[in-house]
């Protein structure tokens, strides 16, 4: 059994990211995130939860800058974790152009879904709720998908197993969330 924890960076949703990794038989907890690195260092995997407004602005949040520069293993990072993500590694964080809540079409820029997308299709509905976005994808990140008003849905990062959603995959709006996250615990126990 996989063990993937969910940092709590005071998203609204937080509590259905772990709902559905129990869901799909994963040992999971929720954690602050200040919980020390070393705390963490045993997992198979880590998922950096959505946060308050503008905390993708903000560029910290705890400890999750550690998390992702010691973590030999997979992390995914949603809406705002993935914002923290991007600003970590060198990209920048902007307020969106059109700031997204509810429904909006996912359109795959990589064909095959990269690796947390595999197994979509090219276009599918995802739900979202933002102001601000990644506006300038971190180096050595590759962009898997967009939306009409969000250029940077999803990136994946071209040898590390880091991965970033702007939308929310843990909720039912989202047409393939399960798989979204079957993908990601796949990933973990490679």
């Amino acid at each position: 059994m996989a063990r993937i924890f969910v940092v709590d960076n005071g998203g609204q949703w937080t509590h259905r990211e772990w709902r559905v990794l129990k869901y799909l038989d994963v040992d999971t907890e929720i954690v602050p995130n200040t919980t020390p690195w070393e705390k963490l260092a045993d997992l198979d995997g880590l998922m950096l939860s959505g946060g308050a407004p503008r905390v993708g602005l903000e560029h910290t949040l705890g400890a999750c800058g550690d998390y992702l520069k010691n973590a030999p293993y997979p992390i995914l990072g949603i809406c705002a974790g993935e914002q923290l993500m991007a600003t970590h590694y060198g990209g920048k964080v902007a307020p969106g152009k059109v700031p997204e809540f509810g429904k909006t079409e996912l359109i795959l820029d990589d064909v095959k879904g990269g690796t947390i997308l595999a197994g979509l299709p090219e276009k599918s509905i995802v739900w979202e709720s933002h102001n601000d976005e990644v506006v300038t994808v971190p180096p050595r990140f590759n962009l898997v998908a967009h939306s009409l008003n969000c250029p940077v849905q999803t990136i994946e990062h071209e040898s590390l197993p880091r991965y970033g959603l702007q939308f929310h995959p843990e909720v039912e709006h989202t047409q393939f969330g399960e798989r979204i996250f079957r993908n990601f615990i796949d990933a973990c126990r490679k």
